[in-house]
């Protein structure tokens, strides 16, 4: 069976093919996801009904690396779900500085997204919450059910458990990306989970044809030797950004230079990074009031003497002299909450086929073994404040 174009057996003599099969597989991955929430709704709803009673309840999106990163680009989004107060905070930050971000009188729902479940990071904020709060709700995504995070009890929790397809195998996150940035958006509308079908049918429709009609052109794109490549997106498509950004720079193991940045911020200082090997990826917005400070930025940078070669994904912008691909879909449609995390496909597709071209193993792409699937080498020390009652700094 071919893999983005690839035949299996090439795929496995090149170290892509887990890779491969789960970037491909994630418009499948999407009806799964969909269904296996639809059959838990009752159960979810149950579950988050406390919550709703809780005025002042404080929803905390939290994981490491790329899981981090779901939480940067869910959050405006289930802020504006829930009507509640939703902040993104890596377990990074959690654990070194719990005292600054955990508040011990509100009611919190914590939401840990992890691929493995594994990372020693994610158990410990999770820990630190119920330690540091007097009300935790605990709503563990993740792809892999025998991963700490289930296995070891934490009190108020739900774990959604999603298909095994997520579960990648590969060092990259791909479909284990996606599928929990996808869950936690139809969570956060659960009461009116089936009104959003429409745009899951939109989402699915643009993700096979970004591993379908767009493909020879994106990979003959990632087929040239840029030094660095920056991605640009808004709201929460600078998550995707930066998403795409990490993607790239793992698959090539460091060798590709990678940046990302806000249209607007990427003027105040980060677009001295351009220099005449870069490539610029815009992720633009569906929002129309949004693209016009959007298009001021890339019709700027056209007019780079330097010539910088671009990609537009999502919207074809007029009288680009250096775009060397534009990326729109075939089913016009409305902007709509799920369809921004199609371009995450982008940086995963340019990771992969820019991977090959160096002659790596998108599979395992680390040569030297600094990164690997699960984070090695972290150790969780006690934390000194084992009680929040003993100073006022945190009460």
């Amino acid at each position: 069976m071919p893999y983005l174009q690839f035949k299996q057996e090439e795929m496995e003599e090149k170290g892509g093919l887990h890779t491969a099969r789960e970037i491909e597989g994630q418009p499948v991955l999407w009806q799964e996801v969909y269904n296996l929430i639809l059959s838990q709704k009752q159960c979810i709803q149950k579950f988050l009904s406390p919550l709703h009673s809780e005025a002042d309840v404080r929803i905390i999106l939290t994981g490491a690396g790329s899981s981090a990163f779901i939480g940067e680009a869910a959050q405006g989004i289930v802020q504006v779900n829930t009507k509640r107060i939703t902040q993104a905070i890596a377990t990074t930050d959690l654990i070194t500085h719990p005292q600054l971000h955990f508040i011990k009188g509100m009611p919190t729902l914590l939401v840990s997204f992890a691929r493995s479940g594994n990372s020693p990071e994610s158990l410990a904020a999770a820990k630190l919450a119920d330690e540091y709060c007097d009300t935790v709700f605990h709503l563990v995504i993740t792809c892999n059910k025998d991963g700490e995070l289930v296995q070891n009890s934490l009190p108020n929790a739900y774990h959604l458990i999603l298909p095994e397809r997520a579960n990648d195998k590969s060092l990259a996150m791909t479909g284990s990306f996606t599928a929990m940035l996808l869950s936690v958006i139809l969570i956060s509308k659960i009461d009116l989970l089936e009104s959003l079908r429409p745009a899951l049918n939109v989402l699915i429709s643009e993700g096979k044809e970004l591993v379908g009609r767009h493909l020879p052109m994106i990979k003959a794109i990632a087929e040239h030797p840029y030094e660095r490549v920056i991605f640009l997106g808004s709201g929460p498509l600078l998550a995707i950004a930066r998403e795409c950004h990490l993607k790239l720079q793992e698959l090539t193991d460091g060798k590709v230079i990678c940046k990302h940045d806000s249209f607007l911020g990427f003027r105040h200082g980060p677009r001295a990074v351009i220099n005449e090997g870069a490539l610029i990826v815009y992720l633009f917005s569906s929002d129309e009031h949004v693209l016009l400070y959007e298009r001021d930025l890339c019709l700027s940078i056209d007019a780079d003497a330097r010539n910088i070669p671009t990609i537009s994904c999502n919207q074809h912008i007029e009288n680009l002299q250096n775009s060397l691909l534009s990326i729109t879909f075939s089913e016009s449609r409305e902007s709509n909450e799920l369809s921004f995390i199609n371009a995450t496909l982008v940086g995963q597709l340019l990771g992969f086929f820019h991977s090959l071209y160096l002659g790596l193993q998108p599979d395992k792409p680390s040569i030297s073994g600094s990164i690997s699937r699960v984070v090695q080498g972290v150790t969780i020390y006690p934390d000194p404040v084992t009680s929040l009652a003993h100073s006022s700094v945190y009460s």
